[in-house]
């Protein structure tokens, strides 16, 4: 009914000794044995407090998806769980995913994207007139931390193409936190808005692609990207 012409099933790894039954049954009716295909996940343990929550399917101490969500924003669980790829046994510790700080990998990106929003706020509220990105001279950008970003924008081709043929999206996962973490490290070496007028045009315009690149990457990935964010109190500033 939607139009979709490839299946991909997910199990989980307890059941890999179905896979050759399913394909053995669909190949008797007549339909091709790799539709659908059959990826399978490993177990996912939880933490909480440092220690891992007890779980018994057969005593019936179970907490699902939902009760997750209970705690935690969907937006923190997808990306959490996109981390790694499904192959790999994956901790889901919720005293990180809940806190306000590098340590948290969703609230790392996401604060990333909203702070070059901010940025860009910034320069408009400044009167700074912004050159269409054809037109910027980008010649300015030396810094090693600049041409770092540079290098990972140039990726994400590479990346999505990747990801997609090898049903691996934790990989662009990954290359948005890597993005976010040269961010972060251009924000704390270099000023954004200067007295060098192309500088500034030139940084402005890093800046803008790299804000949409993260947005580009979170939408794929089904996870909000936010122009602004409240940072903790007790947050230090060099730790993002």
């Amino acid at each position: 009914a939607r139009g979709w012409n490839y299946l991909i099933d997910i199990w989980g790894a307890d059941h890999h000794g179905q896979v050759k039954s399913l394909q053995a049954g669909l190949e008797a009716l007549g339909q091709p044995a790799d539709q659908p295909e059959v990826l399978l996940g490993q177990l996912v343990k939880l933490v909480r407090g440092g220690e891992p929550v007890r779980l018994s399917k057969r005593a019936g101490d179970v907490i699902t998806l939902a009760d997750i969500l209970d705690e935690v924003d969907a937006d923190v669980a997808r990306l959490t769980f996109l981390l790694q790829g499904i192959d790999s046994p994956q901790t889901f510790d919720l005293d990180v995913v809940t806190a306000q700080s590098a340590e948290n990998p969703v609230y790392y990106v996401q604060y990333a994207h909203a702070r070059i929003a901010s940025i860009g706020r910034r320069a408009e509220s400044e009167g700074i007139k912004r050159i269409p990105f054809l037109d910027v001279n980008l010649s300015p950008l030396s810094d090693a931390h600049e041409l770092d970003l540079l290098r990972s924008l140039a990726e994400l081709p590479a990346v999505l193409s990747e990801a997609a043929q090898l049903r691996a999206p934790h990989r662009v996962t990954t290359w948005v936190r890597d993005l976010a973490a040269r961010f972060h490290a251009f924000y704390r070496a270099c000023r954004v808005i200067t007295d060098d007028v192309a500088l500034t045009q030139a940084r402005l315009a890093l800046a803008e692609a790299t804000r949409i690149g993260l947005k580009n990457g979170l939408d794929i990935l089904g996870v909000k990207a936010p122009d602004a964010m409240h940072r903790s109190e007790r947050e230090d500033e060099d730790d993002l």
